[in-house]
């Protein structure tokens, strides 16, 4: 095995981890001779029952801890109970505004009203994200709708034609910050909580900058030579067409319902994220219900871990985005996953009285600009052909969505201090 074997093994193996186990190699000197020996390779199976193993010590750590605390006929009443009243209370309420939302934005692309909005906001794609005008249409889109939208997009070629390389990529970053961003505002209105639903909305445009423009500081650095054109034909945007054909009428019916059944698929795709998470959330969020602090089983109680922890520094928190309890922390960490899981935690906050406009505008601002991005930047860079830039995405958003945060708190503060 000559020397640039070597480096491009040790490469291999800092971008894999598993292949330590499977390849690891040492190479010993045996008198005036490299020759490599082979030391003893870990099977597939084995390397499986590791991991099984230690997926079974955390999980059985996790719940028995609960158990421990809560009793475990409590425990799996509450578990059980919380995602019932979850599913009923607030996914379908959910799903509702899901399919409202989709029937008005199908109505809006139909119409026309996404290209007028699109000319509206084209001056502004330059200055503030150093994207083409064209891309406009994408953020419009996923506001409407939620973060694939923006691929759907990128994979046209009279739409990527107007873009550079690494603008294309950036892309990602820039389409996930509005991601179902009028379900939120809608949802978050409906709850009584319109104004600062619209200082959050501001707040996600500042963190959308935040993260396009890192996301492209980013990939330049490490590949200069994506600073190139997608492609050297001209494109034609009047061939990125939403317009269907028939009568007005059959448009206006047409999409009124193809709209309200993408709704529908968006409110089915949520209901995993809101059980499974917010039920997990919730359960390290609340302490018991009981009057005398027992533990009775019923929905949204738990072992309230996140609280605590975030009680500890909560001055930090205070200052940056202005929780004035410890529990709101749960929001943007769900929101990391699932913006749909996040917003279904709103309800349990109002009721136990710990909201306020403040709090709604950072969740606003927080649970658009990541919109789930850990579950969907992969698949998304993966299908645009830019899996290796997947950390540098992750990273640029991460940092994009405090800023989100912190400047829709900010903002909120400014605005109580004028009026």
């Amino acid at each position: 095995m000559d020397e640039n074997s070597n480096k491009r093994h040790s490469l291999l193996s800092v971008l894999n981890p598993f292949e330590v186990f499977r390849h690891h190699e040492t190479i010993e000197k045996q008198g005036n001779s490299d020759k490599p020996r082979e030391t003893k390779r870990f099977k597939f199976t084995t390397l499986r029952s590791f991991e099984a193993l230690i997926f079974l010590v955390i999980f059985f750590a996790f719940f028995g801890l609960l158990s421990y605390k809560m009793t475990l006929p409590n425990m799996l009443n509450t578990f059980m109970q919380t995602a019932y009243h979850l599913l009923l209370e607030t996914v379908f309420y959910i799903m509702a505004i899901c399919v409202l939302m989709g029937a008005i934005s199908k109505l809006f692309t139909e119409f026309g009203v996404v290209r007028l909005m699109e000319n509206i906001l084209r001056p502004l794609m330059k200055p503030l994200y150093n994207l083409p005008g064209v891309a406009a249409l994408g953020s419009v889109m996923t506001f409407l709708s939620d973060n694939p939208a923006i691929i759907s997009l990128a994979k046209d070629n009279n739409f990527a034609r107007y873009f550079k390389k690494y603008q294309l990529v950036s892309l990602t970053n820039f389409g996930t910050a509005f991601g179902m961003g009028l379900v939120v505002i809608a949802f978050m209105t409906g709850k009584g909580f319109g104004g600062g639903a619209i200082v959050g909305l501001f707040g996600a445009v500042i963190g959308s900058i935040v993260s396009t423009r890192l996301m492209q500081r980013f990939t330049l650095r490490s590949y200069p030579e994506l600073d190139a054109p997608v492609t050297e034909e001209e494109g034609t945007e009047q061939n990125i067409s939403f317009k269907s054909e028939g009568s007005v009428f059959q448009r206006f019916l047409n999409a009124m319902l193809d709209g309200g059944k993408s709704g529908v698929g968006i409110g089915v795709a949520i209901i995993p994220g809101v059980l499974c998470i917010s039920t997990v959330v919730m359960m390290l969020t609340f302490g018991p219900a009981g009057a005398n602090g027992e533990y009775t089983g019923v929905a949204y109680e738990g072992v309230p871990v996140i609280t605590w922890l975030a009680d500890k520094i909560n001055v930090v928190f205070f200052w940056l985005f202005g929780f004035e309890s410890g529990a709101l922390v749960s929001f943007p960490i769900t929101a990391l996953g699932a913006v749909g899981a996040a917003i279904g935690l709103v309800p349990t906050f109002i009721d136990a009285g710990i909201i306020n406009n403040n709090a709604i505008a950072v969740f606003t601002a927080m649970g658009m600009c990541w919109s789930g991005y850990l579950s969907t930047h992969t698949a998304m860079l993966d299908s645009l052909g830019f899996r290796n830039l997947i950390g540098k995405a992750i990273g640029a958003h991460t940092i994009g969505g405090l800023c989100a945060g912190i400047a829709a708190h900010w903002m909120y503060v400014l605005l109580a201090l004028i009026f």
